[in-house]
């Protein structure tokens, strides 16, 4: 089966050589994902929880796009600037994971804008049995 690229309605232009999604084979990778508005603008500067917010409803999207929900999310990739936003971000990734858990890691890194405190990259099983 060939890749199908995956791009919500209203996606801004990345600011790099990358799509939102990539779904092949039932398996979507979403790109990593920082909390960024639709002219590349980071959102909520300083807010832990709003950013992280963003940052899994836009992913929330690229899924719904490939025709999948958060529930076949098998996979999460976290970086965050500063382990203080640890539990805050935990917090709100807790609302959409509210089942089963998805496998993950979490390290802290410098991310592409200053302001962004959460990025987030997923690897989901669209049509998979649950």
């Amino acid at each position: 089966m060939p890749k199908q690229v995956i791009i919500p309605p209203g996606t801004s232009t990345p600011i790099a050589p990358f799509v939102p999604g990539t779904l092949a084979d039932g398996v979507l990778y979403v790109s990593g994902t920082l909390p960024f508005d639709a002219e590349n603008n980071v959102v909520s500067p300083g807010d832990p929880k709003a950013q992280a917010r963003h940052v899994l409803e836009t992913i929330r999207r690229v899924i719904e796009t490939a025709g999948g929900t958060m529930a076949d999310v098998t996979f999460n990739s976290i970086f965050i600037t500063d382990w203080k936003n640890y539990a805050a971000i935990n917090e709100v990734y807790a609302d959409f994971f509210p089942g089963d858990k998805p496998a993950r890691f979490c390290i802290q890194c410098g991310l592409v804008k200053p302001e962004a405190l959460v990025e987030i990259a997923s690897v989901a099983h669209i049509g998979a049995p649950r």
